[in-house]
C-alpha cells in the first residue's frame, strides 16, 4: 500500500513540474514531456508519446490533460489518469489564481511583455527540436513526408482548419491498414495454395 502510494506522489509530481516549467500551450509540453516520461522516467516510448498527442489533438479537451490522463492511465490505472491530470492542471490553477488580480496590468509594463516574447522564441526553438526528433520515428518513406508537406501546405497557406486534416489523416490511415491487411491475406493465401500444389505434385 505504501508503496502504491509513493507511485501515485510520484505521478503527481511528475506532472506538477511538467505544468510548472511549460509555457505555450499543450504542444509546447512536448520536450519536457519527452525529456520527463522518456529519458527521465522511461514511462512511455516515443511511439506512445506521438500516439497520446495525436488522440489528444484529434479528440475534445486539452491536448495537455488529455496526454497526462493517457500516460497516468498506462502507468497506473483509471486513478491513475485522475492523478495525472490533476497534475498537470494544479500550477496553472495555482498560478492564474495568485495572478488574476494583476494580469490586466501587464500590458503596462514594457519589461513584462518583452519577456513573454523571449519565452515565446524559446517556445519556438523547443518545439522545432522535438519535432525534428519525431520526425526521424514517424516519416518512414517519402509517403509520409509527402503528406506532411501537404498538410503543412493546406494549414500554412490556406488556412484549412487542422481538423479536416486530423480527420482526412484518420481516414487515409483506416483505409491503408485495411487495403495492406487484405494484400496479406491474398499473399498468404496464394502462398499456402502454391505450397498445396508444389506438395499435391511430389505426392504424385
Amino acid at each position: 500500500m505504501k508503496n502504491k502510494l509513493k507511485e501515485f506522489l510520484n505521478l503527481y509530481l511528475a506532472f506538477v513540474k511538467i505544468g510548472t516549467f511549460t509555457f505555450g500551450g499543450g504542444l509546447a509540453m512536448m520536450p519536457i514531456m519527452q525529456r520527463e516520461l522518456i529519458e527521465k522516467r522511461g514511462w512511455v516510448t516515443e511511439e506512445e508519446l506521438i500516439d497520446y498527442f495525436a488522440i489528444g489533438q484529434s479528440t475534445p479537451g486539452i491536448i495537455a490533460v488529455n496526454v497526462s490522463t493517457f500516460v497516468g492511465y498506462k502507468r497506473l490505472g483509471w486513478f491513475g489518469g485522475i492523478v495525472g491530470t490533476l497534475g498537470v492542471v494544479t500550477p496553472s490553477w495555482v498560478i492564474i489564481m495568485l495572478l488574476a488580480g494583476a494580469i490586466s496590468s501587464v500590458d503596462k509594463y514594457p519589461l513584462a511583455q518583452k519577456a513573454l516574447k523571449g519565452i515565446n522564441v524559446a517556445v519556438a526553438a523547443l518545439l522545432t527540436s522535438v519535432i525534428v526528433k519525431f520526425s526521424k520515428k514517424t516519416i518512414k518513406n517519402i509517403w509520409n513526408a509527402l503528406f506532411m508537406l501537404l498538410a503543412f501546405a493546406l494549414i500554412y497557406f490556406f488556412k484549412v482548419q487542422s481538423v479536416w486534416i486530423i480527420l482526412s489523416a484518420l481516414i487515409i490511415g483506416c483505409l491503408l491498414t485495411l487495403y495492406r491487411q487484405k494484400k496479406n491475406t491474398r499473399d498468404i493465401s496464394k502462398t499456402t495454395e502454391v505450397s498445396g500444389n508444389a506438395d499435391s505434385k511430389e505426392a504424385e
